[in-house]
């Protein structure tokens, strides 16, 4: 492991640069850093919203920006991102840094898809819904997460490896023709018009 601000041009190149030296080659790059703190619009300051911006989608860009020289010196590689349905889907109160920056993710992922596929790259994202997360736990009451497994098709909320699973097949062979693109995993969280959904089995 090596400690890491993405947000820092510095730290992105020095982790890229911690990889060669290690494995002679990169391959896979994954942005998953991301912060989001609770905040109303009315209550957010210029400096947390560029904290945000910075972890989160200046990162997006840190990363890719580190991992293409030796990718298009190699003719391949695979970038891939955690971006959000929230953002690029649904939003909810309190959220308006985290989804505008989840957003950008998902145009700055099909615009470096578009700009890196002359060099063998693919670059796609990975857009899950409410995980069960560390944070989660850390940060979330026990009503709010049975609010949001009550909200999910599947009955429950989805775990670290259901999104490391997406992430996983992305940056697979099997996926060498799939770029500028994200993958929901939400279990069916986003399908519902409203929250009487569920069928009573007779």
């Amino acid at each position: 492991f090596i400690s890491t601000d993405i947000s820092k041009t510095a730290d992105a190149e020095a982790v890229v640069a911690l990889a060669l030296q290690r494995h002679g080659r990169l391959d896979i790059i994954v942005q998953n850093a991301g912060i989001y703190p609770w905040q109303l619009i009315e209550n957010t300051s210029p400096e947390d919203w560029d904290r945000v911006m910075a972890v989160n989608l200046r990162g997006s860009f840190n990363a890719a920006r580190a991992a293409l020289p030796p990718m298009k010196a190699q003719g391949s590689g695979r970038m891939l991102f955690t971006s959000s349905i929230t953002g690029p889907q649904v939003s909810s109160p309190g959220h308006g840094h985290y989804s505008a920056s989840k957003a950008g993710i998902n145009g700055f992922i099909r615009a470096a898809a578009l700009e890196f596929s002359g060099y063998g790259i693919t670059v796609n994202g990975v857009e899950p819904g409410n995980i069960l997360t560390e944070g989660m736990k850390l940060h979330r009451d026990a009503a709010f997460i049975k609010s949001m497994e009550d909200a999910v098709p599947l009955g429950r909320l989805g775990t670290p490896r259901d999104v490391a699973n997406a992430f996983l097949f992305l940056a697979s062979d099997d996926a060498s023709y799939i770029t500028g693109t994200t993958i929901v995993v939400d279990g069916g969280q986003l399908l519902p018009e409203g929250q009487d959904f569920r069928l009573t089995p007779r």
